[in-house]
């Protein structure tokens, strides 16, 4: 009964927080130059036609009344019309989430796998080789953008050495997606045992994954260095050591535990930076997912994509923080939701 009371009351507060979201991206939108209307009528409407095009769009009322017709169709599940496909936002977004998700999935994964045993290394390894090389990997991973990782894996990978495919989405050409069970490609060609599409799906995923995870890996590593450094000069640890315990036991049992409630916060940050900082590498690694999607979008000043993006992250920012303050309790017995 705690836990959903406490969940409703965290829902509750993110109410202001979604309407000043929806406020800001519909101000930013109306105010970008071009008109949307143009993209949908073509470079050679005439002017008659481009008018009776905003009309139908809705351009031709003020800005008010097209911001309570936005907020009125998200209540109904409508997010707009895109200018640019012709088809209904929400149609696709639903095509192109699960691209957006498998990238950003394999980029949290991988940055896990790497920032926390570098983060360990450095800590146990103090003022160490391992220990200024991982801080070297960190100032790098947060000193470098993400399209300029992308573009120098995409030259020495696939131009220079030839060992990566070509940035060209999902797949190699010629093959066709596997049978869409969740919509990710490589859980799909697992579940029905597409080798082929599989391992044509890890190699297109491995680039555009490293580039994210290479951008976050960072403040995992550093979070969890400092964390573990701090840990093991406690006096339990000491005492630990004093006991004998298995080395093994004594870093990755008790003070890697105890290191992890920080670790959580961080991840659940770096999870919505993911989803927000997708849109470059997918532009760069032309991945066809929400991201790219809404760059093209941008261009063309078609609001429809770009406001449910802007709301979509900011969505996924309430739900990731709200499953971070849950997972304390798990991480940390101590820890009662209040």
């Amino acid at each position: 009964m705690a836990l959903a009371l406490y969940v409703l009351r965290r829902l509750m507060s993110v109410i202001p927080t979604l309407f000043g979201v929806t406020l800001i991206s519909f101000f930013l939108t109306y105010m970008l130059p071009g008109n949307p209307a143009q993209v949908k009528a073509g470079p050679l409407a005439t002017p008659e036609y481009l008018a009776e095009v905003e009309r139908q769009m809705g351009l031709d009322q003020p800005m008010w009344v097209q911001y309570g017709r936005y907020v009125g169709g998200l209540f109904r599940g409508d997010l707009g019309e895109s200018a640019a496909t012709g088809r209904p936002v929400l149609q696709d977004f639903t095509q192109r989430l699960p691209a957006t998700l498998e990238l950003t999935l394999a980029s949290l994964i991988l940055a896990i796998l790497i920032g926390v045993p570098l983060g360990v290394l450095s800590a146990v390894h103090r003022d160490t080789a391992i220990d200024h090389v991982g801080r070297i990997v960190g100032v790098a991973g947060v000193a470098m953008p993400t399209f300029w990782t992308g573009l120098l894996f995409i030259y020495v990978l696939f131009y220079l050495i030839g060992i990566a495919p070509a940035p060209l989405g999902r797949l190699a050409s010629g093959l066709t997606p596997p049978t869409a069970i969740t919509g990710l490609y490589v859980v799909d060609s697992l579940l029905t045992g597409n080798w082929r599409t599989l391992w044509s799906s890890l190699g297109q995923l491995a680039l555009p994954a490293a580039t994210l995870a290479f951008s976050v890996m960072a403040p995992v590593a550093r979070m969890v260095r400092a964390t573990m450094l701090e840990i093991l000069q406690s006096d339990y640890i000491t005492a630990a050591w004093a006991a004998g315990l298995p080395r093994r036991r004594v870093i990755y049992g008790d003070a890697l535990r105890n290191a992890l409630i920080p670790v959580v916060t961080t991840l659940g940050v770096v999870f919505g930076f993911l989803m927000a900082g997708n849109a470059v590498v997918e532009t760069v690694f032309a991945w066809p997912g929400i991201g790219n999607y809404a760059v093209t979008a941008l261009m063309t000043k078609d609001s429809g994509p770009i406001q449910s993006f802007v709301l979509f992250v900011a969505v996924m920012y309430v739900i990731v923080n709200l499953i971070v303050d849950l997972l304390y309790a798990v991480v940390d017995p101590r820890t009662r939701l209040s």
